[in-house]
């Protein structure tokens, strides 16, 4: 991770300004810039890690209690009918802001916003053998 601070750094450090819906000792959440639908929040740590491969497991969750906080709060205030949760992890998932961030995305039927396609196959016994290479690592 780089030594400058992150833009969401920056925006928890008040440096920059964001219109931020929630705040606690271990996240910020705020609305994006850049919104799929109205009212995408994002969840940000307070503490900066890269993703949630370096992330420790009280913040991670920290940041999923934040999000169903967000996301309960998107649906009352009536900006959708349930929620999408997305978050890229590294750059080859789309991962711009190398400081961990969880989109919480207001969704309603027929709003045309960009589900990801399913567009793999399994070859015969090919899930198997991948889920035994998955496995492996777990263990």
């Amino acid at each position: 991770m780089s030594t400058e601070p992150s833009i969401f750094t920056r925006i928890i450090n008040r440096e920059i300004p964001a219109t931020i819906v929630y705040e606690d000792d271990f996240t910020i959440a705020f609305l994006t810039i850049g919104p799929v639908t109205k009212g995408h929040t994002l969840v940000v740590p307070k503490e900066p890690f890269e993703n949630i491969m370096d992330g420790d497991i009280t913040h991670l969750t920290h940041m999923m209690a934040t999000a169903q906080k967000v996301g309960k709060a998107l649906i009352a205030a009536e900006l959708g009918d349930g929620v999408n949760l997305y978050m890229n992890n590294g750059e080859a998932a789309g991962q711009e802001v190398f400081h961990a961030h969880l989109h919480v995305i207001p969704r309603t039927a027929g709003d045309d916003a960009v589900h990801i396609p399913a567009t793999a196959i399994y070859d015969a016994d090919e899930a198997e053998t991948i889920g035994k290479q998955i496995s492996a690592h777990l263990s």
